[in-house]
């Protein structure tokens, strides 16, 4: 079985964490949905993604089994594609699951009433809005730390440390000192050379992934996926940062998404419950407005390559899209159109030439090229969102 993940109708609805991105791409649990797949296959997927995105995210050519990139694999759903026949596709209710065809035919079959429809009655994690990625991280990591500790045993961590339970994993080069696990709320993963400094306090479910800091003093609550080449410092709870991110001082994010290349500065904040207590809203690109996610609590939803000032005071329910620059006193807009420039006293637009010298920096710092792939879909999604930042 050859794989290829495809994008459905949630690619829009997930914008803007998947403007730079397939959707299979997205961070949930400890591993990316592809990562998942990656692991029950025995091979890296492919992806059928959209146009400008497909030079950096190519599919398999001689793939024979496509599978939905927004639901997460477990061993009753993959056993289910497993079976499946050429000619066949799995759904659920209407919702497209998987179908395979010979190899190297269109994706477009999986439309195809040529295709047999077979009933999947499981359950399944399923992702439609930047909320759902939040709202499912502790479930899908607890699933991820049974998928990768299975017949591993742990690295011996310092007995500096206090550790209460024992769901605790840490990967060879992993490191912490006088730092306290609570993994009675929920396993706490490790990876490889990631590091948890003095004094942190960290209650899972929590994963740390490879190469990423826990700053010193950092106090971190259960559903927390901190992804790669990351460091974190001050409180955290309930949020997904996919990696080459920091929010390395005090101050607070809850209920959140972090997306790739980010920096939060010293002391901000953001907001995760109303003062009233009603339901959030949150900028809908599909809408064009704000869309009614049933949720008391929702922070924030940050894309790839925004970066805030100090002291930025984020409001409930706030979107900042790609290579939004947000500074300036007081509280900034619920949604901060990508590649916007200033906060409440005035925004401009971010020029592509301007963000591109800030962004070819930050990738020297770890020593990856900036190169003209990530330039041109920066450019592409510069473009598509310019109504945006009119409106």
């Amino acid at each position: 079985m050859r794989i290829n993940l495809f994008d459905d109708n949630s690619w829009l609805s997930l914008r803007p964490l998947t403007f730079t991105r397939p959707v299979a791409d997205l961070r949930l649990g400890i591993l990316t949905i592809a990562e998942k797949w990656a692991k029950y296959a025995g091979h890296e997927p492919g992806f059928l993604t959209t146009g400008y995105l497909s030079a950096k995210y190519p599919a398999h050519s001689d793939a024979d089994t496509f599978v939905n990139g927004a639901i997460c694999p477990d061993e009753a759903l993959f056993a289910a594609i497993e079976q499946l026949k050429s000619g066949e596709v799995l759904l659920k209710d209407t919702l497209v699951l998987a179908y395979k065809v010979n190899a190297g035919e269109a994706d477009s079959l999986r439309q195809s009433t040529d295709l047999r429809p077979l009933n999947y009655a499981g359950s399944f994690t399923h992702i439609v809005h930047p909320e759902d990625i939040f709202m499912n991280n502790d479930t899908e990591l607890r699933a991820d730390f049974s998928l990768l500790t299975r017949g591993r045993t742990s690295v011996v961590l310092s007995a500096t440390n206090t550790v209460l339970g024992d769901q605790i994993f840490a990967e060879e080069g992993a490191e912490a000192e006088c730092a306290t696990f609570n993994t009675l709320t929920g396993p706490v993963y490790l990876a490889k050379n990631s590091q948890v400094w003095e004094g942190s306090h960290i209650r899972g479910s929590f994963a740390l992934c490879h190469d990423s800091n826990v700053k010193m003093g950092s106090k971190i609550y259960g559903q927390t996926t901190i992804g790669p080449h990351s460091t974190v410092g001050g409180e955290i709870k309930n949020a997904v940062i996919w990696g080459y991110s920091a929010k390395g001082h005090e101050g607070y994010l809850g209920n959140s998404v972090m997306g790739a290349w980010c920096n939060i500065g010293a002391d901000s904040n953001n907001s995760n419950l109303k003062n009233n207590y009603s339901e959030v809203k949150l900028w809908d690109y599909e809408q064009k407005g704000y869309r009614k996610t049933g949720l008391q609590f929702c922070g924030l939803i940050m894309a790839d390559h925004v970066k805030c000032g100090i002291n930025t005071m984020f409001n409930t329910g706030t979107v900042a899209g790609v290579g939004a620059n947000v500074f300036g006193g007081g509280y900034p807009p619920n949604f901060i159109p990508d590649f916007s420039w200033g906060s409440t006293q005035g925004v401009e637009v971010y020029k592509l030439n301007k963000m591109f010298e800030t962004t070819q920096k930050v990738f020297e710092r770890r020593n990856i090229e900036f190169n003209q792939l990530e330039k041109d879909i920066l450019a592409k999604i510069f473009e598509f969102t310019e109504i945006f930042r009119r409106s």
